[in-house]
């Protein structure tokens, strides 16, 4: 029969190598704990790179997308606002041009049209490049700017008037009024 120290000794080893292996498995446990926690670091801060860097990739996508937007506009010839307006003998106009010089204004007349051109200069232009000025949106017009208006009479060239008020120009075309004369026949 076995004696009770040798069997308090047996128990006390065993408990000594469980707990052995406890100890090893809370090692392993944390050290995959650890190497989890230091994966699950890596990954989030890798997303949060990709992240800034498709934000980055989109704002010059958009600075590219504005670029070509405002190279276009320069590049063509946008209409001018105006009223037009017919009495019995006259063609008014009145032309919407806020920010441009009167000697900026080009009018010019043919037997029965009239065009006004200008050039309107873009916001940005009053920046200095040391300033890193940075176009985000424009919605007012930049650029030449013509709008040729065809009447359905003549006109009198002679006796066209404009005047400039405040960004506006007020045009008086005159109807060339030609008596009809009566032809005999014979």
């Amino acid at each position: 029969m076995v004696d009770s120290e040798t069997i308090d000794e047996k128990i006390s080893d065993k408990k000594e190598k469980i707990d052995e292996k406890i100890d090893e498995g809370k090692e392993k446990f944390d050290d995959k704990k650890e190497k989890g926690k230091n994966i699950a670091d890596n990954v989030i801060s890798d997303l949060s790179n990709s992240i800034d860097e498709f934000k980055e990739y989109i704002r010059n996508m958009q600075k590219t997308a504005d670029k070509k937007y405002s190279d276009y506009k320069k590049s063509t010839v946008q209409t001018l606002d105006i009223d037009l307006i017919e009495t019995k003998d006259i063609y008014y106009i009145k032309a919407a041009v806020p920010g441009v010089e009167k000697e900026d204004v080009l009018i010019e007349a043919g037997d029965n049209d009239i065009t006004i051109e200008t050039t309107f200069k873009a916001y940005i232009e009053d920046f200095e490049e040391d300033d890193e000025a940075e176009l985000i949106a424009s919605s007012i017009k930049s650029g030449r700017c013509v709008k040729t208006v065809r009447f359905e009479n003549s006109i009198d060239l002679e006796n066209i008037t404009a005047k400039f008020i405040n960004g506006i120009v007020i045009i008086n075309i005159p109807k060339l009024i030609i008596p009809k004369h009566k032809v005999n026949v014979e």
